[in-house]
């Protein structure tokens, strides 16, 4: 992401990072093979500012949540991991998921339906706090590990307050590549960050969340 003017870079850059929890959870699943949300979400934010030089202030998380009657299992891993996260003073945004019927024809040409999950007001919320804490002067370098490309009109506002405002500021997309994951595209307008393999198994959660009682 190109800045609008060229205001002088801080020396030392603030940064916020925002996590959708599902969409890394998917991204990283399509990438690297794995089944649950592995990651440990302060070791990868800390990981990712360190790699860049910049001075990490927070760590926001956002994520649905299936309701206990509708999921049990991933109800109860969600609960212990964002109970873990908020410990370690992870802000922390959640919603419940909204199940609808989705309907796909089989090569056989029968059709099967089955519930699916939505989130509902993350992607929103992701964007109204990164908007607001700009306004607040509150970070240099805005860092979402996202690939929604519903928030690239963020982008677009942060340059926006970075001319109201007079200073420099950036908009960074953070995303799980690999081969196998087709999807090699950042959120349009902000500076892309590729998380390979490697850098992203050094940030695995020891814990598994699924047996804590």
């Amino acid at each position: 992401m190109d800045n609008i003017k060229p205001f002088p870079e801080p020396s030392v850059k603030r940064a916020i990072v925002f996590i959708d929890g599902q969409n890394l959870f998917h991204a990283a699943k399509e990438a690297f093979g794995y089944p649950y949300p592995n990651y440990d979400a302060k070791l990868l934010a800390e990981k990712i500012c360190a790699l860049k030089g910049w001075d990490l202030k927070e760590i926001r998380f956002y994520t649905g949540v299936p309701d206990l009657q509708d999921d049990t299992s991933w109800h109860d891993f969600w609960t212990n991991k964002l109970t873990c996260m908020g410990q370690l003073r992870i802000k922390i945004f959640s919603r419940s998921l909204r199940y609808r019927n989705q309907t796909i024809r089989l090569p056989n040409g029968k059709a099967h339906t089955f519930l699916v999950g939505q989130e509902k007001g993350v992607d929103i919320r992701i964007a109204l706090d990164m908007i607001r804490l700009a306004h607040a002067k509150l970070y240099d370098v805005g860092v979402v590990f996202s690939q929604d490309q519903d928030l690239s009109e963020v982008a677009d506002e942060i340059r926006i307050i970075s001319t109201e405002q007079h200073r420099w500021l950036k908009i960074a997309s953070a995303f799980p590549v690999s081969p196998a994951y087709k999807n090699s595209r950042g959120i349009n307008k902000t500076d892309w960050i590729r998380i390979d393999r490697k850098t992203y198994d050094s940030c695995i959660d020891s814990r598994d969340y699924r047996k804590i009682k």
